[in-house]
């Protein structure tokens, strides 16, 4: 692979990998209790940490090794990721425990892994990296290699199976990291191939090597986005709820402010508030949009006997003025009202439909 090519991927995968942990351990800190939250987020501080030592060791090819010892830590970090997302499957699918119990049985087979890794970096001789013996090498990333891809197909499986009867969102981001799970576990067959054609001493095929390359890292990328979907779906879905709240509270401003100007003891808040401050304002937009909802509807109740109470066949902005006006100049109150702006549905956003469309009709010059 071209350097600018490792440089490409390497970048990507640095873009999307720190913004995910900082928004998982953000997750957490919500939520402490919560210990699948707990594993994905140790799968991510894994992978951080490994992201550097493998700069470090040098070289990101197998079999051909950078230095020793961060090369043991970079894949100490990478079997713990991998262990993180069964841990993750294993406490989000079973009662806790049955689920505390298969994680200390699938901690058997990282330890063993590890301990041979650490075994052959104690053992290997003090020299270049280009004059380790064939076999520690060999024997390091075989141990690595085959625990990470026993490791990721069984993730791949419970991911699969998990997403089966999750949420939608869960399920779209189970499925998205199930596939990074189905490359990685074919990019790990790979190179438990090329390691162990490096030990038979035989010459590596070139397609065997830049596969490896182009199955890692993809996968590492679905990973990241896969497990990071759900909470970025939903942070992204409550931005639009916001928006749409924000819009219509200042939508409806032409009615609130005619019927406040006619009833100003009915606001819920005592305290004013400069327009200015109010325009510019973007925080506490749920609880203003809901308040103004409740001020604009408690207006109409108030105002509607003067409606019933005249004879008007125009729009409703102009029938509405001229009961203000009536308000406006002392006239007798009316013993009964009417429905005013009634929506069609039931429900809250149908309700807010219609008083936007009366305030928008209200802001029009012909109803002033």
């Amino acid at each position: 692979m071209a350097v600018n090519s490792k440089i490409a991927l390497i970048v990507v995968q640095g873009v999307i990998l720190f913004p995910a942990l900082v928004w998982k351990s953000y997750q957490l800190t919500r939520a402490p209790g919560d210990v699948a939250r707990w594993m994905v987020t140790a799968c991510l501080a894994c992978f951080a940490a490994a992201y550097p030592l493998g700069l470090l060791a040098g070289d990101v090819n197998q079999p051909d090794p950078g230095s020793i010892v961060p090369l043991l830590f970079q894949h100490v970090f990478l079997c713990g990721l991998v262990y993180s997302l069964a841990c993750f499957f294993l406490f989000s699918a079973l009662p806790p425990d049955r689920a505390r119990r298969r994680a200390w049985l699938e901690a058997v087979p990282l330890g063993t892994a590890i301990l041979v890794m650490a075994i052959v970096t104690v053992l290997m001789p003090d020299v270049p990296p280009q004059q380790y013996p064939r076999a520690g090498v060999s024997v390091f990333y075989l141990a690595a290699d085959l625990y990470l891809t026993y490791g990721i197909a069984s993730a791949c499986f419970f991911a699969r199976r998990h997403a089966r009867g999750a949420a939608p969102r869960l399920a779209r981001g189970l499925s998205v990291a199930s596939l990074g799970f189905a490359i990685g576990a074919l990019g790990g067959a790979t190179l438990i191939a090329v390691v162990l054609v490096h030990w038979a001493g035989a010459a590596i095929p070139w397609l065997l090597v830049q596969a490896t390359v182009w199955l890692v890292f993809p996968s590492a990328i679905l990973l990241v986005v896969g497990l990071s979907y759900p909470g970025v779906a939903t942070r992204l879905a409550a931005a639009r709820v916001w928006w749409q709240h924000l819009r219509a509270y200042h939508r409806l401003r032409p009615l609130w402010t005619r019927l406040h100007e006619a009833f100003p003891e009915d606001a819920l808040s005592r305290t004013p508030i400069a327009p200015w401050r109010d325009t510019l304002s973007l925080l506490g937009v749920h609880r203003r949009y809901y308040r103004r909802v409740i001020e604009c509807r408690d207006g109409l109740v108030r105002i509607s006997p003067y409606l019933a109470h005249l004879d008007h066949d125009g729009p409703l902005a102009d029938w509405l003025t001229e009961a203000l006006r009536a308000h406006a100049r002392r006239e007798p109150v009316p013993t009964e009202g009417m429905p005013v702006a009634v929506p069609e549905g039931g429900g809250l956003d149908d309700d807010v439909r219609e008083l936007v469309t009366l305030s928008e009709a209200l802001a029009s010059p012909a109803a002033r």
